[in-house]
């Protein structure tokens, strides 16, 4: 935690989205964010950082009655700790939907969400479905969302899978879902045809995806979010380390906001 602390501060970033902590996605089950959660937030508020999001690794799409349980758990153990930070954001999957038709994949994920917002209906948070698996399309987090209809639910917009997996322009994603992102990740990529996910990921800057056309739309149409950069070095251990890329990508942001 002082790692995180310090370099957060030193390379300038405003806060931090915790996906796991030291290896442990789970962070709800660590003492530092249940039994001593109170010291750790002090530790933040103290030096000015905030705590932006919490990333889970809950899915609302689930054809089974655990799977949906576990989800709700899930956020559930989010939102109390969220207290804590006064951390707003708690990200969800929508998850994989198999062989199941986008139609019956739409109404299942649509109730799920549902009754995952009605578990944390009495903590001020929201649930953000991010871009990510089989819901990269923003037509179909569209229609979700429309349905759903409730302001604790919103998009977390990763600004690269919809437009490296579908190529579907940065435009095209704020003309659809740009009413509910209320958050973005961020990181940069080419594509490599021979690579596992047909792309290698690299540092912000030295990929081909349109980032700069993303930071412009997002700015000309009022967004004031979090740019959260998303650096998979768990999954994808062959990228550089942090000690780089942090640094690095705090300065192409900042090339972007002097635009």
């Amino acid at each position: 935690m002082d790692t995180i602390i310090s370099k957060a501060v030193e390379y300038g970033f405003d806060g931090v989205d915790f996906r796991g902590y030291l290896g442990e996605l789970k962070v709800y089950d660590l003492s530092e964010f249940t039994t001593d959660v109170r010291a750790t937030a002090n530790r933040f508020a103290d030096i000015g950082l905030e705590v932006s999001c919490f990333s889970s690794s809950a899915h609302a799409f689930s054809k089974t009655p655990e799977g949906l349980e576990a989800a709700i758990r899930e956020v559930r153990s989010y939102a109390e700790i969220c207290q804590h930070f006064q951390t707003p954001f708690i990200r969800i999957f929508g998850g994989a939907i198999g062989d199941t038709p986008r139609a019956q994949a739409i109404d299942i994920m649509t109730g799920n969400l549902v009754k995952m917002l009605a578990a944390v209906r009495d903590y001020p948070v929201k649930l953000l479905i991010e871009t990510h698996d089989d819901w990269i399309d923003s037509q179909h987090l569209a229609t979700v969302l429309k349905r759903v209809n409730s302001d604790s639910a919103g998009a977390l917009w990763d600004t690269h899978h919809p437009y490296r997996a579908i190529g579907e322009t940065p435009i095209k994603t704020w003309e659809v879902l740009g009413k509910w992102i209320l958050n973005t990740h961020w990181k940069d990529s080419y594509v490599k045809h021979d690579a596992e996910r047909g792309y290698q990921l690299c540092l912000v800057g030295d990929g081909d995806l349109p980032l700069q056309d993303i930071f412009a739309c997002l700015k000309n149409n009022g967004y004031d979010g979090y740019l959260t950069l998303e650096w998979e070095k768990m999954w994808c251990p062959a990228i550089d380390e942090a000690e780089i890329a942090f640094p690095r990508y705090v300065q192409q942001m900042r090339e972007f906001l002097k635009t």
